[in-house]
């Protein structure tokens, strides 16, 4: 049976196949987060959907509650969505530079918490603030994290930066690969 659910504040949207079953675990004004049963992995897993603050003083309620999930976190763990913040100056272009402390809290809660970045393909930016030429912004504000435990589970998992159309956010599609068969191909003759 497909779901779907909306945070408190009706600003993060899940919708679920039916190839998995899931449990709420918080539901905050910046985040969800629900255990999922992955039925084709057989796999339980922990996701955490994110749409922070842009003030960074309500951003820190956020990151306290990523310190508290991943203290007894022993499952495979994926955090994603839109930060409202770099992790580090190099990723934004134009206006006024990032400020260091905004984005040091937002790195040392990445790191304390055993979360990495994947990496990802496209652009190096996801965010613009739509103003041409001198006032023009760019920033990487969407990505997603994983402990090591959901990469052992998902070794092959891309992210891909597709192109902005309709927002000033780009949509992250994430592909976790193919699972294939293991088969042993018959041996043939060729009468040449």
């Amino acid at each position: 049976m497909e779901t779907a659910y909306s945070n408190i504040n009706g600003q993060i949207w899940l919708f679920f196949d039916a190839v998995v079953e899931w449990e709420l675990i918080e539901d905050t004004e910046q985040q969800v987060t629900v255990k999922v049963f992955h039925h084709d992995l057989g796999q339980h897993m922990m996701m955490t959907f994110v749409y922070a603050k842009y003030s960074a003083l309500e951003r820190l309620e956020l990151w306290e509650l990523l310190y508290y999930l991943a203290s007894d976190m022993e499952m495979p763990w994926l955090v994603g969505g839109d930060f409202n913040m770099v992790v580090h100056e190099d990723e934004k272009i134009g206006g006024l530079p990032a400020h260091p402390p905004e984005y040091e809290d937002f790195a040392f809660c990445v790191n304390s918490c055993g979360l990495f970045d994947q990496g990802y393909k496209g652009s190096p930016f996801t965010w613009w603030n739509v103003r041409p030429n001198v006032e023009c912004i760019f920033k990487r504000l969407d990505r997603i994290f994983m402990n090591f435990p959901f990469q052992n589970m998902l070794p092959t998992i891309e992210v891909e930066h597709l192109i902005r159309t309709g927002s000033d956010h780009a949509p992250l599609f994430m592909t976790c690969g193919e699972q294939t068969a293991n088969f042993v191909k018959p041996f043939r003759f060729l009468n040449l």
